[in-house]
């Protein structure tokens, strides 16, 4: 399941959970679910539940069989803070995660509400960075309760941006992805909104990785920003991530 990945800001995907529901309206042109219908329809049985959420409990220990160090992202096909998945069956996965310390695991949530108060109960070593989705200024309320997680490096992905945001809350955030959307049905992302994204980063000193313009395809519009790639990483130490 995913040992690599076309993401720019990975390596890998790793998915013990797959199927998601709508929450705001950054989920209307879901990508997972468009891949999860092409699957089902391939009689995938990973899918065989179409885009309901599916636990895979023999996906857990995937990563530990990953010998070589690699960037994962968690559940790209689904949410891990997904009201649906059980307290214990994230906790699994946060203790695999915690084993594989080889590894960095890169999680996204739109359910910032429920990843805060689960938090306290998780281990957070060095090697997992938490971050949230937001879409427009609507949603940076996510990024507050973000910032009361005890995760070494917290991260928002800006995707697909589907308005200006005029003041990104950046205090004790290490990353921002932005990116615009893709697929049949795209919502065009304005130049302006990603410029002004970027230059408050640039203000706080905080990295910025520009993903993708979007459009039809993820490729479609390139990923130049002003006549330059901007593929900044998070700045923290070497010494977390190490060869077993």
């Amino acid at each position: 399941m995913g040992d690599k990945s076309a993401i720019e800001w990975t390596d890998a995907t790793w998915n013990p959970v797959t199927g998601c529901s709508k929450v705001s309206p950054g989920c209307k042109n879901c990508y997972a679910e468009r891949l999860s219908a092409r699957l089902e329809a391939m009689g995938n049985p990973r899918y065989r539940n179409g885009f309901e959420v599916t636990l895979h409990p023999d996906q857990l220990t995937l990563p530990l069989r990953w010998k070589e160090p690699r960037k994962i992202f968690v559940n790209s096909m689904s949410d891990l803070f997904h009201e649906a998945i059980p307290d214990a069956f994230i906790k699994q996965a946060f203790d695999v995660m915690a084993k594989a310390h080889w590894h960095v695991f890169q999680i996204l949530t739109k359910r910032a509400e429920r990843l805060e108060t689960i938090a306290p109960s998780l281990p957070w070593p060095d090697n997992i960075w938490q971050g949230v989705s937001v879409e427009s200024s609507e949603y940076i309320w996510r990024v507050c309760h973000l910032q009361k997680v005890p995760a070494a490096v917290r991260f928002i992905s800006v995707e697909p941006l589907l308005g200006p945001i005029a003041r990104l809350p950046l205090k004790g955030i290490s990353w921002v992805i932005v990116g615009g959307e893709s697929g049949p049905r795209y919502r065009a992302v304005q130049p302006a909104w990603v410029r002004g994204i970027r230059d408050q980063c640039l203000s706080a000193k905080v990295p910025f990785f520009f993903k993708q313009w979007g459009g039809f395809t993820s490729k479609a519009g390139g990923r130049r920003l002003d006549g330059r790639l901007w593929s900044q990483l998070p700045m923290v130490p070497d010494a977390y991530v190490s060869v077993m």
